[in-house]
């Protein structure tokens, strides 16, 4: 395969074919309980009815209008998620790293506004990831995805340590456009960011004449048991970006904004020929239904709890802490072993996980995952990690 698709990902030798709810099988039938919902993006499961026919219902209507014009449910679509946020506007793209471009650029122009040529400074955080684009991947506070082969890569970002009361004390001046927070830094190792430090870090760059951006292509949309995850964090965001659960597994991305950032792009400042397209916005729709049903966002957090206590409860001396918010789980591997080659046997034995940070397994699966499902993806787990 790899001489038909680049094998950028360093992908697995497995092909699926087909999924119900939170359970995948491969071309040899094989199963496997899916704790990684397409690394948090098929946030629904496979095969979810409501999804699939709202897809289905939609692709018979139209599929793409250009955006000289308006969808009928992407005006439904959208007047209902800025409801449900509390944002003013919305910009609509097709992957987190083109939320994050839409972001920075809105960033730069409102520092060229309110500070001229001066005001460029991006801060994001250490142990950060903000994309695969030039732009996001200099935004990205991890070295290893800074090779020199990249080169040059973009000014005016700096990074800060998360969490480090030392450090906002002095990082903004009137050169500082905007901050950017990941809510809980999923690609660096499901880091968790202290509420009070976050509002801390918000009050001082917003002091320095500054905007406040709120990273969520991971955390949004349910991820961590809140609609948005900085409603969790407190530190009210002018902007966040979004993309990967948005929409079930269709590609979405873009941008919600508000206050002093909700004027700042006019016309040409910045498009998307897919974005917003009628295909995308009616997943969407379903998604965001399903979400903010009654009890949907608490089975969340209860799931999240549950997941974190079994396996914390177990002391296996391969893992250390375990962490997270919501189905966003990190645990640490320890005593010199590996988290890639763990995520290797768990997909021999049928559970799909991922790593992140240092040594850390991700566990990421749908939101609506079942009881049933999660109890058969720990047991896996459990007898893996007794044999690891």
């Amino acid at each position: 395969m790899e001489k038909l698709v680049a094998n950028n990902y360093g992908s697995f030798d497995i092909v699926m074919t087909h999924g119900k709810g939170s359970t995948m099988y491969d071309e040899s039938g094989k199963k496997y309980i899916d704790f990684l919902a397409g690394i948090a993006v098929n946030s629904l499961g496979t095969n979810y009815e409501p999804l699939v026919k709202a897809i289905s219902e939609q692709a018979a209507k139209e599929i793409h209008v250009c955006n000289y014009f308006l969808s009928d449910i992407g005006v439904k679509y959208v007047k209902k998620l800025l409801k449900a946020t509390g944002f003013e506007r919305a910009y609509f793209g097709n992957s987190g790293a083109e939320g994050n471009e839409a972001a920075f650029k809105l960033a730069r122009k409102y520092g060229y506004l309110n500070g001229g040529e001066k005001r460029r400074v991006i801060y994001t955080l250490e142990s950060s990831f903000h994309g695969r684009t030039l732009a996001t991947l200099t935004a990205t506070g991890q070295e290893k995805f800074h090779p020199a082969c990249f080169a040059p890569y973009a000014e005016h970002f700096k990074t800060i340590k998360a969490n480090d009361w030392e450090a906002i004390k002095t990082a903004f001046d009137d050169t500082t456009a905007a901050l950017m927070i990941e809510c809980v830094q999923g690609e660096g190792g499901v880091n968790l960011i202290d509420p009070q430090w976050a509002k801390a870090a918000a009050k001082a760059a917003r002091d320095a004449g500054a905007i406040v951006m709120a990273d969520e292509v991971q955390t949004g949309f349910g991820r961590t048991g809140t609609l948005l995850a900085s409603e969790q964090l407190g530190f009210e965001p002018e902007v966040v970006s979004f993309a990967k659960g948005v929409a079930g597994g269709l590609p979405m991305g873009g941008i919600l904004f508000r206050g002093k950032a909700a004027e700042v792009f006019v016309a040409g400042d910045h498009q998307s020929t897919f974005g917003g397209n009628p295909l995308a916005c009616a997943a969407a729709n379903v998604v965001l239904d399903t979400l903010t049903a009654p009890g949907f966002l608490d089975s969340v957090k209860e799931k999240g709890e549950y997941m974190r206590k079994t396996i914390a409860g177990w002391k296996s001396p391969a893992t250390g802490e375990v962490r997270g918010k919501g189905l966003m789980i990190g645990v640490d591997i320890v005593d010199g072993k590996s988290a890639v080659e763990l995520e290797k046997k768990l997909l021999a034995n049928g559970l799909l996980t991922s790593t992140a940070g240092k040594n850390t397994l991700r566990i990421v699966p749908p939101l609506n995952i079942s009881m049933e499902e999660i109890d058969e993806g720990l047991s896996i787990l459990k007898k893996t990690l007794e044999n690891f």
